[in-house]
């Protein structure tokens, strides 16, 4: 699975916050961009975004000049609907907590900050981030084999509805030939030149292995024999 860089944009206008705010955001994230205020940030997002560059996290403050943090989140959340937000601010007003409810906002700071609590809920919020990117490359990975079964490519995994199908290293070797040759007939011969390395190997050699992994996957076969010349998978319903 290729790393995931996390994006960060800090929205704060006093001067000692942001640079202490950037300090420790920079310690957990892989980049930190800034804005100076509600303004800027609405700017830098949809810049970012238009270049298709998301973050995956805003920190804020809600008082800052030309506009303020509630705005700016109205704003990001008509681009983003789901962007996530944590909130840094010198007062916990309950008007603006109010707002904020049906907000995705994952914290609320109150200046001074409690530098331990923050960098705990920084953590936590990058381990929903690279969960959620996880979630997201392992379904671009998932092919729908038919009604009941599906092959994840990322983890090399069958599944029966929600369940892993055990296979053994010969039964997956198999599975990956014919999956790597969707919507062709796949020759014994090139089972045996991949799977076992050698063109010679007996017949019956194949055929148990294939018949075990066929018996696995009767509820609803999905590996068509070709009688005299080889097996298929049918192009999937979905990639």
């Amino acid at each position: 699975m290729k790393s995931y860089s996390t994006r960060v944009l800090l929205v704060e206008d006093e001067d000692v916050a942001r640079k202490t705010l950037s300090f420790y955001l920079n310690t957990i994230f892989d980049e930190v961009v800034v804005a100076k205020d509600g303004q800027e940030g609405a700017s830098t997002f949809k810049k970012n975004f238009e270049e298709k560059r998301v973050f995956d996290l805003v920190l804020t403050d809600l008082k800052m000049p030309n506009k303020d943090g509630i705005s700016m989140i109205d704003e990001i959340r008509e681009i983003v609907p789901n962007q996530r937000f944590i909130i840094v601010s010198a007062h916990k007003n309950e008007d603006d907590l109010l707002k904020l409810i049906n907000l995705r906002v994952l914290g609320y700071f109150v200046k001074p900050l409690n530098i331990d609590n923050m960098m705990e809920m920084l953590k936590k919020a990058k381990e929903e981030v690279l969960a959620d990117n996880s979630n997201q490359e392992d379904n671009s990975e998932l092919i729908i084999l038919n009604k009941r079964y599906t092959y994840n490519k990322n983890s090399d995994k069958l599944y029966n509805e929600e369940n892993i199908v055990k296979l053994s290293k010969k039964e997956l070797d198999i599975l990956k030939v014919l999956i790597d040759n969707l919507g062709d007939v796949v020759p014994v011969t090139k089972f045996k030149e991949l799977v076992w390395n050698d063109i010679n190997t007996n017949d019956s050699a194949f055929r148990t292995v294939m018949k075990r992994l066929k018996d696995k996957v009767k509820d609803d076969d999905f590996v068509i024999s070709h009688k005299g010349y080889g097996y298929i998978i049918e192009k999937p319903l979905k990639k």
